[in-house]
């Protein structure tokens, strides 16, 4: 199958993806485990999150990634007793058996489950080794790495890696019905080797163990299911966890389910912890949660923020658990060496700036007070409003020009006013500019956005419809009272509100700033965004506000002259996350893009939108983790970009605060930026995504925009009297509102 040759170049390729750093960060802090010591980061089968479970790739990339790291093996044994490496006891989940042997189905009773497929102990090894890959056992992740890896002999691991080894006997008794013998087979490795840990759920199996194995190897019971009865005692798991000193008789330590600690709502929220921690401390054993994967649906309290939720079982001031078990194994290495203990504060690293995206949208509905609330509190150092206009000419901060994207109107009085207007879309539209203030504040709610509802990834559902409709002079009102660097103001369609509603939005939101004091204060920047240049032109011509400019087009690099033009109405300019990485079936390419360093030559500082926690919108090659892919773009060998523009701040804001920030040549590998194409040169030809088109450089007719016409007085508004009245009232109204919510 070729396989030999390829597994050399890959991990020549793995080498160049991931270079070992000198040093790992250290924490100076004693840790709340039974020890002291750090917290455990134990790999499931290497790096099974991305690669096949127990393949070397994925073992290799654990180990470099995260040097500290114990690897995980699944044993099973062969029919001549031999052991391998397999996240399962049916291998027609976790390898391509079927191409092999396509008539060696068989069924067998698991312990107390029957179970078809293909099974280990039908087979000789030297048949496994010779004739089956694996392949990713989950079929929501990345099949282009299946076919390539051979199975692992449990010898391979213990003999070939230096970190430690944790070896999982799952189903003792059932292979004992096949003249096995578990027992012999671990023992017979573990004098040859040494192990460091041996777990399983099977009370008898460990007893076996018990004063036959050295000393420094760690026997622990895992914990399965609370209702699943263990074979040996007949005793359901959650009946056993009280009885914890009879679990120390044969064990130093317990594997139990995540929930077991944190427990989850029906509804998928956090409850108070448990005891089960403290107790198994108290009772003299380690406790090692399982079940961690960065691309599974996590509690909707940890924002899809993976590296939240580790910190919460290690570093949430009353608790640390002794290890955990990951598929994604640098996410809590990184936890755990740059991100425990930090000082959450407003003084952190200057940069990058941390700029909101429709406030705290990750969390509550788009640029709703709720949203811009919690960005503040979460550390946001710039808070956005992107400025629509309604029909009795109020401006108002709503994501969306199109209130069918953000707000109930499908469901209200107003559901059958939609239109088309082909300037904006060609599908029907509510649009904000056909409904009065008082129609959108009485009449509709915010609707949460989610950008990735087609993966059936939805935000913080309990929150859906919360918080309040905001004006563009309630905003600037709320930040001018909060502790941040400036506001964002995005003004877009300046040219259509002009021609077609009669609406000059530009002079709107000056007179507004004016309004509210903020032409003649310095302790906040204001910075207007647009993707046209003639509406930042015309800012230019009017004010002396920081000018930003969003590309919308995906570019690789800033041609000399276009630089030179967007230096004559910009101060900044803002990119597509896709510009600085591209990505082709959500793998970065080995394109080598110079635009943040062609543009920040020149003085101008590059902000880059849109960031979000959510693993779907992240390329594999982050890891499915927004913390590193936050990493990638600020920790770049060309310098980083200056800003983040990002749906989810707190994840931002803490970003900014780890310890291994600015170490140079001392930065720990887990730390280290991806190498653009790195994943994508370890595929097999047939494998492989298509190649990205090479992406052009922004030109001159990129940028340069016909000037803004003039105001079409004949197509605006005539407010009423009674529009006049409730914008005074409402005004009264919002300011009281946030200034209770201040007190709160």
């Amino acid at each position: 199958m070729g396989r030999g040759s390829h597994d050399c170049s890959v991990l020549r390729s793995l080498l160049l993806l991931l270079c070992l750093s000198s040093a790992a960060a250290q924490k100076a802090s004693t840790w709340k485990t039974l020890s002291g010591d750090a917290p455990l980061v134990i790999a499931k089968g290497g790096f099974s999150g991305l690669f096949p479970d127990s393949s070397d790739f994925a073992l290799n990339f654990a180990s470099l990634s995260s040097p500290s790291a114990a690897l995980w093996c699944d044993v099973q044994l062969t029919k001549d007793g031999a052991g391998i490496c397999l996240p399962d006891i049916n291998m027609d989940n976790c390898t391509i058996i079927p191409n092999a042997y396509l008539n060696g189905v068989k069924t067998y009773n698991v312990n107390g489950v029957s179970v078809k497929g293909w099974f280990p102990m039908d087979y000789k090894s030297t048949d496994l080794l010779r004739d089956v890959s694996l392949k990713q056992p989950i079929n929501s992740r990345t099949d282009k790495f299946d076919g390539l890896f051979a199975i692992v002999p449990v010898e391979d691991v213990l003999s070939k890696y230096k970190t430690p080894v944790w070896l999982n006997v799952q189903y003792d008794s059932f292979y004992s019905q096949f003249n096995l013998s578990m027992r012999n087979y671990i023992l017979s490795v573990s004098k040859q080797y040494g192990v460091d840990y041996i777990s399983s759920p099977e009370v008898n199996f460990l007893n076996s163990l018990l004063g036959r194995v050295s000393k420094k190897t760690k026997l622990v019971f895992r914990f399965l299911d609370e209702h699943t009865v263990e074979p040996s005692t007949n005793q359901t798991y959650g009946s056993m966890l009280k009885n914890l000193t009879f679990i120390k008789t044969f064990a130093s330590g317990v594997l139990v389910p995540k929930q077991y600690i944190l427990p989850v709502t029906q509804d998928n929220y956090l409850q108070p912890h448990t005891s089960v921690v403290d107790d198994a401390h108290k009772a003299g054993l380690e406790v090692y949660a399982a079940d961690f994967a960065n691309d599974f649906l996590l509690s909707y309290n940890y924002s899809y923020d993976p590296l939240m939720e580790y910190l919460s079982f290690i570093d949430n001031g009353a608790f640390s658990v002794d290890g955990v078990l990951t598929d994604f194994p640098i996410t809590p290495s990184a936890a755990i060496g740059c991100f425990t203990n930090l000082n959450n504060s407003k003084t952190d690293h200057a940069k990058p700036l941390v700029i909101s995206h429709n406030g705290a949208s990750g969390d509550y509905p788009d640029c709703t007070d709720l949203a811009y609330q919690k960005a503040v509190a979460d550390g946001a150092e710039v808070i956005d409003c992107p400025v629509q206009v309604t029909k009795d000419g109020i401006p108002i901060c709503m994501s969306s020009i199109d209130l069918g994207d953000v707000t109930t109107v499908a469901t209200s009085q107003f559901a059958s006013q939609t239109t088309i207007i082909q300037d904006i879309k060609g599908a029907p539209g509510f649009y904000s500019f056909n409904l009065t203030w008082e129609d959108i504040v009485k009449n509709l709610k915010p609707r949460i956005s989610s950008p990735m509802s087609k993966y059936d990834m939805h935000r913080n559902p309990r929150n859906r419809n919360a918080g309040n409709f905001m004006r563009l002079s309630d905003f600037l009102a709320f930040a001018k009272g909060e502790d941040l660097s400036g506001v964002m103001i995005s003004v877009e369609r300046a040219a259509f509100m002009a021609e077609k509603l009669g609406f000059g939005v530009v002079d709107v939101v000056i007179k507004a700033l004016d309004d509210s004091g903020y032409s003649k204060q310095t302790a906040q920047k204001v910075m207007i965004q647009s993707t046209n240049s003639s509406v930042l032109v015309k800012f230019k011509q009017q004010t002396k506000y920081n000018l930003v400019y969003m590309i919308e087009e995906l570019v690789g690099d800033a041609a000399p002259s276009s630089v030179a033009d967007i230096k004559k109405f910009a101060d900044a300019v803002s990119v597509n996350t896709l510009s600085i990485y591209p990505a082709t079936a959500k793998f970065l390419t080995n394109q080598t893009n110079h635009l943040v360093q062609s543009l920040q030559s020149a003085g101008l500082p590059v902000y880059v939108y849109v960031l979000m926690n959510e693993f779907v919108s992240q390329p594999y090659d982050f890891f499915s983790d927004a913390t590193l892919q936050i990493n990638a773009y600020v920790n770049r060998p060309d310098g980083g970009v200056d800003g983040l523009i990002t749906d989810f701040p707190a994840t931002a804001h803490r970003y900014k605060l780890n310890s291994c920030m600015n170490m140079g040549n001392n930065t720990p590998v887990f730390m280290l930026p991806p190498q653009p194409g790195g994943l994508i040169q370890n595929m097999l030809g047939a494998a492989q995504p298509p190649a990205l088109a090479p992406m052009p450089p922004l030109t001159e007719s990129d940028i340069v925009e016909p000037p803004l016409p003039p105001v079409n007085h004949a197509t605006a508004p005539a407010p009423s009297h009674a529009a006049i009245r409730m914008h005074t009232d409402v005004s009264i109204l919002v300011t009281l509102m946030l200034c209770a919510s201040l007190m709160i």
